[in-house]
């Protein structure tokens, strides 16, 4: 079975986006903290995305600012193996990009089962909940950073039942932001 885990910044009271759909302040960049996202860049896997996070990160990524200001994840990010997921998108330009657009559960079970790489869920807020319900996730990696809105866009806004978590590791940065990493406990 692929290991199926999500990356998700969000703010110290919990949301992933501003009510207007801002996420600027999660681009805290410093050294150390790009040295850290050149590392998760560089290892492997494919990259899940909802039509939402995959027309903002298809929006930057291939473009010649990526590579001139992040060459060695903009050459990653268009490299790796993609799939989005949607009911509304017609077709998936962005280089090696499988478009899904069934029911995201089944496809979901159907993919884990299927030999392959890890997986990784890049943002994409709406199917981390949805596969949350269903149980799918086998690893949630959140980066908390020094922000708080007071309303906004919650990652798990909406569950159906509570989640359980165990932390499993912690790693803070001198930008402020802490990484926590959970799985699921029962």
């Amino acid at each position: 079975m692929r290991k199926l885990i999500t990356f998700d910044s969000i703010s110290l009271d919990g949301y992933y986006a501003a009510l207007d759909g801002d996420m600027s302040w999660a681009h805290r960049h410093d050294p150390e903290w790009q040295t850290f996202v050149e590392g998760n860049a560089s290892g492997g896997g494919e990259l899940w995305f909802g039509r939402v996070t995959y027309d903002m990160m298809v929006s930057y990524w291939p473009t010649p600012m990526a590579a001139k200001n992040n060459p060695i994840v903009a050459a990653k990010m268009n490299a790796a193996p993609k799939v989005v997921f949607s009911r509304t998108l017609k077709e998936a330009a962005w280089s090696n990009t499988r478009l899904v657009n069934g029911d995201l559960a089944s496809e979901v079970r159907k993919m884990k089962s299927e030999p392959g790489p890890g997986i990784a869920i890049l943002g994409s807020g709406s199917i981390v909940r949805q596969l949350t319900d269903e149980r799918l996730i086998d690893e949630y990696q959140i980066v908390v950073s020094p922000v708080a809105f007071g309303a906004g866009k919650a990652l798990f806004a909406g569950l159906r039942s509570k989640l359980n978590l165990k932390l499993t590791s912690t790693r803070a940065f001198g930008n402020g932001n802490v990484v926590l990493c959970y799985e699921p406990a029962p």
